[in-house]
Formats: structure tokens, C-alpha cells, sequence
């Protein structure tokens, strides 16, 4: 993992503002579907009839045919609490990529800028084995978080680790726990075993 300072460059949205820190990642893991890529991928681009079923306990409202709205629950340390709100699109699906983004919007911005921010792009990549699809995805998140001057008083490192926290919080809320249901849900659907959970890889 990555730790940026608050003076890096990356920080794009937010300035040099001192009481922002920015926390980027990068994630990978997979998942075995027990069907072959073309029942697989069809399932996966009706997105509108499981995404807000499978992305449950998270609070979901879809915004368009391809955006929906998650709020994602509350996290944070030293009595510092945020529940973030974010936005994401589910981009239809080239040869076999399937592509999820923040979705930028100005009201959403501007309510975040002072808080927290979430960049948040994830690939997945359907990979045929035999008559089963493999399924790797990764991540590429960004978290910006605006802590208040008494925290930025704390040593970097303490300060740094609760960011870490909060971030692997927030990755497994929105993507393995989403991978599992996903899965689960697949195999549900067609009649099919599900695979056994398999441990995170990260």
C-alpha cells in the first residue's frame, strides 16, 4: 500500500490543504464461476437485475440504467466518523472487460470536498477454463479524508495506520464482500454449486 501526503501532487481535488490526507491502493483477487464465459457474461451485463440485490446491507439507489448510489456505512478512529456516499458506474462490457468508476457529479463533490472523497475504478476480466470462467478483477482506489486538526497533531505513523484501517474498511465493504455475493448469487440463479469462499488475497 501506498501512503501519499497531503502535499502530493495526486491530490488533485482537494490543494495543499494540510488536513487532507490521500490514501491510494491497488487490489487484486478472482473468483471461479462453474458455468461457461457466455452464460457468465450475460448475467453480468443485467446488472440492473442483482447489483442492488447483491450489493445488500450497503443502502443502494440507482441513478441510471448504468450508475447507482452506495452508501456504504460508517468507519473511522479516534471518535472521527465518516459514511461515505459514492457513486459508481457499471460501463458495459468489452470483449470480456467489464470496467466500474466513480461517478463525478457537482453536488456530490462539493458536499464531499470537505469530508472525504472516494475515487474508485475496478476492471474485471472474464478468462475462459474448460467449460468454467475464471474472473479476475482489480482496484485502483483513492481516499481523500479531511481529519480534524487534532488528529493531524498525532504522530504521521498513527495517523497514517488509521488511514489504513479506514481504507481496507471501505475495499472490503464495496468489493469482496460484493465479490462473494456476486458469486453466490450466480450460482443460485442457474441452479449451480457455488464454489467454496475462498480467503481474500489481500
Amino acid at each position: 500500500m501506498t501512503v501519499l501526503s497531503p502535499t502530493e501532487t495526486d491530490n488533485q481535488l482537494h490543494g495543499a490543504d494540510p488536513q487532507v490526507r490521500c490514501y491510494r491502493s491497488h487490489f487484486e483477487d478472482s473468483m471461479q464461476m462453474l458455468a461457461p464465459q457466455a452464460m457468465v457474461a450475460g448475467y453480468l451485463d443485467d446488472h440492473q437485475s442483482w447489483f442492488e440485490r447483491c450489493a445488500s446491507p450497503m443502502q443502494v439507489e440507482a441513478i441510471d440504467r448504468q450508475s447507482y448510489s452506495l452508501t456504504l456505512g460508517r468507519f473511522g478512529n479516534f471518535g472521527f466518523e465518516v459514511e461515505p456516499t459514492i457513486a459508481l458506474r457499471l460501463l458495459p462490457q468489452q470483449e470480456g472487460i467489464y470496467r466500474i468508476e466513480t461517478v463525478r457529479t457537482v453536488p456530490q463533490s462539493l458536499a464531499l470536498r470537505h469530508h472525504y472523497d472516494v475515487d474508485f475504478r475496478a476492471g474485471m476480466r472474464l478468462i475462459p477454463e474448460q467449460e468454467h470462467t475464471s474472473v479476475k478483477w482489480d482496484l485502483d482506489l483513492k481516499v481523500w479524508i479531511r481529519l480534524p486538526k487534532v488528529i493531524t497533531m498525532l504522530p504521521d505513523q498513527l495517523v497514517q495506520s488509521s488511514g489504513d484501517h479506514l481504507l481496507k474498511q471501505i475495499v472490503r465493504q464495496i468489493s469482496r464482500r460484493l465479490t462473494w455475493k456476486v458469486q453466490e448469487d450466480f450460482h443460485a440463479a442457474h441452479g449451480l454449486s457455488c464454489p467454496p469462499r475462498q480467503r481474500a488475497a489481500f
